[in-house]
């Protein structure tokens, strides 16, 4: 498994992302009885939503984005599996139960991960939370936080903060 120690900073204009969405906390996460991740990622990959968004952006990526955040990492937030699109508005006109959501720009710390799925985005996601813990004077914005997929086995997680 490779990954990067220390964070790379990047600034990041925005940008939308188009897909389908669930709201749930990390503490559900852990529960399988209640986590809602596997299930979102299971559907957008069985119904193919990567292929039927209109004006899908041409990178090819997919990403996972955690929006809507009720307090921090201990309280709700959205998460939104989808594609970049050059037209966000036309998705939700065309694309019955589509979600949009549109990235923040601003300053990201980037967060790389390469192994197995899904253990790996756990994994990075767990160095991500050691990382604040350790660093309090780099705070996170919790706006939009987003996992870039780069193929089925390594991720680059950014998270938003404030510089």
């Amino acid at each position: 498994m490779t990954q990067t120690t220390t964070p790379t900073p990047l600034r990041i204009p925005a940008f939308s992302v188009a897909g389908i969405a669930v709201r749930t906390r990390n503490s559900e996460e852990m529960n399988p009885a209640v986590a809602r991740l596997g299930g979102l990622w299971n559907r957008f990959f069985s119904q193919s939503w990567e292929r039927k968004l209109p004006s899908r952006g041409d990178d090819g990526r997919i990403f996972g984005v955690y929006s809507g955040y009720e307090s921090n990492e201990h309280g709700a937030f959205d998460v939104t599996a989808g594609v970049a699109v050059a037209e966000p508005e036309l998705v939700q006109k065309t694309v019955p139960g589509a979600h949009r959501v549109d990235i923040e720009a601003g300053d990201y710390l980037v967060f790389s991960g390469e192994g197995d799925m899904p253990q790996m985005v756990i994994d990075t996601w767990v160095r991500i939370w050691h990382y604040f813990a350790e660093n309090p004077q780099v705070r996170r914005r919790f706006g939009t936080d987003f996992e870039a997929y780069e193929g089925p086995d390594k991720v680059a997680i950014h998270v938003g903060v404030v510089l």
